[in-house]
Formats: C-alpha cells, structure tokens, sequence
C-alpha cells in the first residue's frame, strides 16, 4: 500500500463516540531536573502517551490497524481479531474491541505482569499463554499457528508485519512532535520492539526536516528485563523494520532501565514503565554528546502495570 493509499483510508475511519477522538495528541514533556547538568542549549522532551485511552502508545497502531481491517472488510461477521503481544499492544486491542463489539483473542507470554492479565481479562480479551522462556517470540509463534488452523475463526492482526502499525505513526506522533516542537526537533529517540513508532515517526520527521537524527535503541542481551522491546540479533525480526531509517543504534542495560524508573518518579514525578525508563536512558546518551539539540522521545505507558515487581520500585 503506498503513501497515497493509506492517507486515503484516514477518510474512511471507524467513529468510536469518544474514544477514538481521544487517542494521539498527547502532552509533549520536559524533563528539567534529570537534564539540570546538561548543557543549557541541550533539551530533553517526551510523549506522555499514557494519556490514550488504552494506558499506552499503542492505541495508535491498534485502532489504525483495527480500521483498516473494518474498511477492508477482514473484520466484521464475528471474526476474532487475533494478535501475539507482551501486554500493551493487546490491551488497546481489546478496548477497541469491546467498544466495536469484537471478539480478540491474544498469545501472550505467561511472563507478562499480572496487571497486564487481569487488565486483558477485565476487558474480555480471550487469552493463551505461551512458554514465558520463549519470550515474544514464543507469542509470534502461537498467533501463527492458530490463524493457519483456524482461518474462517481468525483475523490475524499481524502488528509486527502489518504497514498500518508504522503508517498510524506517520500519521499521527509524527506530526504532532514536529507541532510540539515548534518544527526545531533535531533527535527522535525510539525502542524497537515492533519498530513501528521509530519507522512512522522517523519517516515523517524525514520528509519534513531532512537533517534530523533518528536513533533506535534497543535491549543490550538476548535475555533481559525490557518488557515490550527486542534485541533484534537474537530475535524474530518485523517484517515492518528498516534499519536503515535510524542513523544510530544504542544499546541500554535492563538495569540501567529499572534504576531511571526510579529517578523519574522520584526527580521529575513521573511514574513510568520500564521501557519508558530506557527511553530516558537512551535520549541522555544522545544528550551527553551534544552541544545544543532538541531531543524528543517516547515514555509508551504508566509504571501501574508492573506494581506487582517489588524489587523495582523498593529501591533506596
């Protein structure tokens, strides 16, 4: 589908009263302490994007997604939305859901955090665990498998391979951080899990400001604590990622994570999850290096969904 195409479909969207006028257009934040030491001409802003309905920055891509296959005709008739996902992604598929009347049925790793399952289940989101050792990709595996069994049951979603994911980026976050920032954004720091908010987002920021810096982050080891990204050697890659749309690539340490966490709460009062707390970690690498910019980045959720982790918040 290009460009053109989907630009099209934004006239064809679902209405859902009030809910989805209520995805995007988050509030754009500085972070004014945690940067106190930085060089004055240096800032760091972030997307609050806990705001969307759903608790996440994934309302973007699920409703994106979600109208596409309704406009399409691939949902409709009873057909279950059926998707893998770490927590978040399945969350907005099931608030949208309940809102259209679609059944949703989710793979997702045992491992995710209780809050994500009882959230799922409240929702009404049928769910099926997969090998928490196996990760998201274990998920990936099981969506699979059950959409080539059942194919007059299921629609696949597809979020890691399906355009809609990245197009509701370009859509939507990109533009309103170029608005936000007055057009004088220069860094765009994003994770990679999916790639979707680093491919739509880059791409229009690209076409609007040619000399802005994308920089992709992404876990440090195959095996880590970074709920929601990958570590793209070791992992099944989306078949929505270019790597060549970043100019740079950083790598951040669970650890390093889980303690900025911590520091946003308690330096800047904001309560974060854990890949909200890479971000941070990412955009300072950037900032440390610069004489003056304006870095932007993405906090994806509220830190409410990983309360029941006790060594990450009982910290001195």
């Amino acid at each position: 589908m290009s460009l053109l195409d989907f630009k099209l479909l934004e006239s064809n969207s679902i209405p859902l009263d009030g809910l989805a006028s209520h995805v995007g257009n988050t509030p754009l934040l500085a972070l004014r302490r945690l940067t106190s030491k930085l060089n004055r001409h240096t800032k760091i802003f972030a997307k609050a994007e806990w705001f969307n309905p759903g608790g996440s920055v994934k309302d973007r891509p699920a409703l994106n997604i979600i109208q596409n296959a309704i406009t399409n005709g691939d949902l409709g008739n009873g057909k279950r939305l059926l998707d893998s996902t770490s927590g978040n992604m399945g969350i907005s598929y099931a608030t949208f859901g309940a809102a259209l009347g679609i059944p949703v049925t989710l793979a997702l790793p045992a491992s995710a955090s209780p809050e994500r399952i009882s959230i799922l289940k409240a929702l009404g989101a049928e769910i099926i665990l997969t090998d928490p050792t196996e990760g998201s990709d274990g998920a990936i595996l099981k969506a699979r498998e059950l959409a080539a069994e059942n194919p007059n049951l299921y629609w696949y979603a597809n979020q890691y391979n399906n355009p809609a994911n990245w197009q509701a980026h370009y859509l939507s976050t990109g533009p309103e951080v170029l608005a936000q920032t007055d057009g004088l954004v220069t860094h765009f720091v994003a994770g990679l899990g999916t790639s979707g908010t680093l491919m739509g987002t880059g791409r229009y920021l690209l076409e609007q400001l040619p000399d802005v810096k994308l920089i992709a982050f992404q876990p440090d080891a195959a095996f880590h604590g970074l709920e929601g990204l990958k570590h793209m050697d070791s992992a099944i890659k989306p078949g929505i990622y270019d790597p060549s749309v970043a100019q740079s690539q950083l790598t951040v340490k669970t650890e390093a994570a889980h303690e900025m966490v911590n520091r946003l709460a308690r330096e800047e009062g904001l309560f974060v999850g854990i890949s909200s707390g890479a971000a941070v970690v990412a955009a300072l690498q950037i900032a440390n290096e610069l004489d003056e910019g304006i870095i932007v980045t993405v906090l994806p959720d509220a830190g409410y969904k990983y309360l029941s982790d006790k060594s990450l918040w009982e910290r001195k």
